[in-house]
């Protein structure tokens, strides 16, 4: 699959891998248009193009690419659905590039902790960061029990995934017993969430190496999911001081060097809500005056000098 953007790109230049499942989505296109802009050239892959090997080398390729030897980095994008077998291969694969030196963003261990919404707000919690009250399960009868515990009124959500898809708000009893008993005879686990009163709005924050890059509020239509992929609107917005030391805070203890922060703020507080190792901004560019894209490849390529430099 070409690219037109692509085809004056020689292939002497050094490459960057963008690992994405639709190199013509708006967030990979951006950045393959700032590795260019860079004098890089970017190779858009999906994983059932690589091969690995053990015992021979080369180690990783991307067909005619040894990977550790021709890609100077990864930069990780959502990369689809899989099997369990598909998924645990996948991130052997980016452990194991990590291991042997490939510069890769986000690292591996960054992104399982990030798609399980559990293991993020575990760890969060643990690192003392404020967290909504959250129960798990796999029991019907136990999630009814703490449904009640949470005050009766819940949002259920996939525990992987799924920007706002699949999430519901339930207040009634009677439905959640209803949904709770489908999702264990399914084999799901239950995840729910007490719900905040935080108006019509969050705030996602994305931050870039230790620091807040850029940061807007997503104002709904009078609903209570904030995605922008579902409707709602970007408004710009400048962090305070303790906002902005959150989120930083939270994308470091789950190991994110790139990570969009959502917080809801409430009567009684902030509370970090989910991290997206891999996120999207594609409405944050909608409200911010420099190129995001350019940022984050500006600083894979700082990283790289510095990997270089040892």
């Amino acid at each position: 699959m070409g690219n037109p953007q692509l085809s004056c790109v020689k292939e002497n230049m050094q490459k960057i891998g963008i690992l994405t499942r639709n190199e013509r989505s708006w967030c990979s296109s951006q950045l393959g248009e700032a590795i260019i802009k860079r004098g890089f050239q970017p190779v858009y892959f999906i994983f059932p193009r690589l091969m690995a090997r053990v015992g021979f080398k080369p180690e990783v390729s991307l067909e005619d690419i040894d990977v550790l030897r021709g890609l100077k980095a990864i930069i990780v994008r959502p990369i689809g659905r899989g099997s369990l077998e598909e998924i645990i291969f996948r991130m052997d694969l980016l452990h194991r590039l990590r291991r042997l030196g490939l510069y890769i963003l986000n690292p591996p261990h960054a992104i399982e902790r990030s798609v399980d919404k559990y293991y993020t707000l575990s760890l969060l919690e643990e690192a003392g960061l404020p967290v909504p009250k959250t129960a798990v399960t796999e029991s019907a009868r136990d999630a009814l029990k703490a449904f009640n515990e949470l005050g009766g009124d819940v949002v259920i959500k996939p525990i992987f995934g799924s920007r706002g898809v699949g999430s519901v708000r339930v207040s009634s009893p009677d439905v959640a017993e209803r949904i709770f008993r489908a999702l264990e005879f399914h084999h799901q686990v239950i995840y729910m969430q007490e719900f905040i009163e935080h108006g019509n709005y969050d705030l996602r924050i994305f931050v870039l190496g230790g620091r807040v890059l850029a940061a807007m509020r997503r104002v709904s239509q009078g609903l209570w999911k904030t995605n922008v992929s579902l409707g709602a609107t970007p408004v710009p917005y400048e962090p305070p001081m303790e906002i902005g030391r959150l989120a930083v805070r939270a994308a470091e203890v789950v190991g994110c060097e790139v990570a969009g922060v959502d917080i809801l703020e409430s009567d009684r507080g902030p509370f970090i809500i989910e991290i997206n190792s891999q996120p999207g901004w594609r409405g944050l560019q909608t409200v911010t005056k420099f190129n995001i894209a350019e940022k984050i490849v500006d600083y894979v390529i700082g990283r790289i000098s510095e990997m270089e430099k040892g």
